[in-house]
């Protein structure tokens, strides 16, 4: 089916800014709570934010097999099951009523007051009931970056990296909407001189810059899914902001992995950008060498060439930006992550999230993590009115945004910030 919301000659209606994240051809999907208390199901156009619970029930929908309930609910798994061919006949939709010259919504004020808000009217929720939730750890550049600080140049890379997407099932009640403040972490640390291990809060706090995918029904126990479906089960991306207490994490990995240092919380941004608005941004990827087994082996451009940047704000002060990174680093691709995820038989279900792991790439000021920036402490990164930082601040705001451009278009995700609050101790 072809999505011809896509199209970069439509304008719409509404008055958009002209750097919009949100112009007529992203038409993500998320949920807000209205200027009346309601929550619901919406996309977003330019500042406004659009209800598509009231749209559906002003009959806009007509015609697309749609239960009456499913924009009147709190997430969007239920659209999310409805499949990639009830995702693009709604999109499609969505992008034909805010055309320009189309006078249905446009020319009837009623119906606008009942659909059409200003986006500081609203209060974005968590767009999706997250059942499972893994991350991967994708990009070469930060494998080698963080082997390289704790087993050295030589052993950077484990055997088994350039093989399979490694991964770890992390903690899905703790991801968070952007702008939720977050608590620095309390946990152990390795042990000192006396050997016991240190408690208390965590003093090396750090961001990871991320893209995470969400994802469809996929397939039963026991079955699995193939690389060239893979993308079919895919609905769309956010931006992540997978929280890591380095020390206590230090700690407690050997020899089980991540636990504590990663589970106090992720943060995601608010709007769900579908895959197929990012269809103009699609790019090679790095070369993989060896060449993967057969079931992971894949067409060309299965990577999104998204520009990511991470800034940190102290309370009161300016924002500076500290990376400029891109996703199209990332060496193993959502549908290889996607395809391994299941090669043996695990079944992934609406709304899940896989994160891609921190996205570095191979320059110092595009590294993810403040563990890569400042060299593990040992080069401070300078912000702006000479303060500088070796990790992450009690009340620090860090702040990422993601966009693609291509030939005058923008397709973005809006803002994934939070703010770090201190221990409760």
């Amino acid at each position: 089916m072809p999505f011809t919301a896509n199209d970069p000659k439509r304008k719409t209606w509404l008055n958009t800014p002209a750097e919009t994240d949100f112009p007529i051809q992203n038409i993500p999907f998320g949920v807000f709570l209205t200027r009346d208390d309601i929550i619901t199901i919406g996309t977003r156009i330019g500042d406004y934010a659009i209800d598509l619970g009231a749209l559906h029930q002003l009959g806009y929908f007509k015609d697309i097999d749609l239960t009456d309930d499913i924009f009147l609910q709190d997430t969007l798994n239920d659209f999310i099951s409805d499949g990639r061919k009830t995702w693009r006949l709604v999109r499609n939709r969505i992008s034909d009523i805010f055309l320009k010259d189309n006078p249905t919504l446009r020319d009837n004020l009623e119906h606008r007051s009942n659909i059409l808000f200003d986006i500081e009217e609203t209060e974005m929720q968590l767009p999706v009931n997250v059942g499972d939730y893994t991350d991967f750890y994708a990009s070469k550049e930060h494998a080698t970056n963080v082997g390289s600080l704790f087993r050295g140049p030589e052993n950077a890379l484990l055997p088994n990296w350039l093989h399979i997407p490694i991964g770890y099932h992390g903690r899905s009640s703790s991801i968070i909407p952007s702008g939720t403040p977050i608590r620095r972490p309390i946990g152990q640390s390795k042990p000192g001189d006396d050997g016991i291990p240190g408690f208390g809060p965590s003093k090396l706090l750090d961001f990871e810059l991320e893209m995470a995918f969400i994802t469809t029904d996929t397939n039963d126990l026991g079955k699995r899914v193939t690389i060239d479906e893979a993308e079919d089960y895919i609905f769309g991306l956010v931006l992540f902001n997978d929280w890591s207490a380095r020390d206590i994490q230090a700690w407690e990995y050997v020899p089980l992995g991540p636990f504590l240092g990663k589970s106090f919380a992720s943060t995601i941004s608010t709007w769900i950008v579908t895959l197929d608005a990012l269809e103009p941004f699609r790019i090679q990827g790095p070369k993989q060498d060896p060449t993967p087994l057969p079931y992971l082996q894949q067409g060309k451009n299965k990577n999104f060439d998204i520009k990511m940047q991470v800034a940190i704000q102290p309370e009161n002060d300016v924002v500076t930006v500290v990376s400029n990174s891109n996703f199209k680093y990332m060496y193993w691709s959502m549908a290889q992550q996607l395809t391994h995820h299941t090669v043996n038989g695990c079944n992934v279900r609406s709304g899940d999230m896989m994160g891609s792991g921190t996205i570095s790439g191979p320059t110092k000021d595009s590294y993810g993590s403040m563990l890569e920036l400042s060299w593990r402490g040992q080069n401070p990164v300078y912000l702006k009115n000479g303060v500088e930082r070796k990790f992450i601040n009690d009340y620090d705001t860090v702040i990422m945004r993601a966009f693609g451009e291509k030939d005058g278009l923008r397709i973005g995700f809006g803002e994934c910030s939070g703010k770090v609050l201190p221990a409760k101790e």
